[in-house]
């Protein structure tokens, strides 16, 4: 038997705004938003497979250093990766969006860059050539 990933849950100032630029830089839809645990508020975008689900607790909180390297951190989220179809038009996307695309590699199977949107979360735009 193989399991499949259906959703991840992050925890985003705006799920509404946040949506919105994952519907223009990927193509994707939402599927649910409605009221969360805690009283909180969530959008489940994605496809008709999988989804992220963008929770927003009643109060927010910022960490408390923004600049600390996730990878240092046991349970630490190093960033999400998204296979697309059109590397470039993608990149073109992200930055229309606002964001900033960082690293760049190309080795096998494809090519990559990376971009930290405005929640600080780390994104991964992969094409496989």
């Amino acid at each position: 038997m193989t399991a499949t990933l259906e959703h991840t849950n992050f925890t985003v100032a705006d799920p509404h705004a946040t949506a919105a630029w994952m519907h223009k830089v990927f193509g994707w839809h939402t599927r649910w938003e409605g009221e969360a645990i805690s009283g909180g508020y969530t959008v489940h975008v994605g496809n008709a497979e999988t989804y992220l689900a963008l929770y927003r607790p009643p109060a927010t909180q910022t960490p408390q250093k923004l600049d600390q390297e996730t990878y240092d951190f046991i349970g630490g989220l190093n960033h999400v990766a998204v296979v697309v179809e059109d590397f470039e038009a993608t990149e073109a996307l992200v930055k229309e969006a606002g964001f900033t695309p960082g690293e760049h590699h190309d080795y096998e199977p494809g090519r990559r860059f990376y971009f930290h949107d405005d929640n600080n979360i780390e994104f991964e735009v992969v094409h496989y050539d």
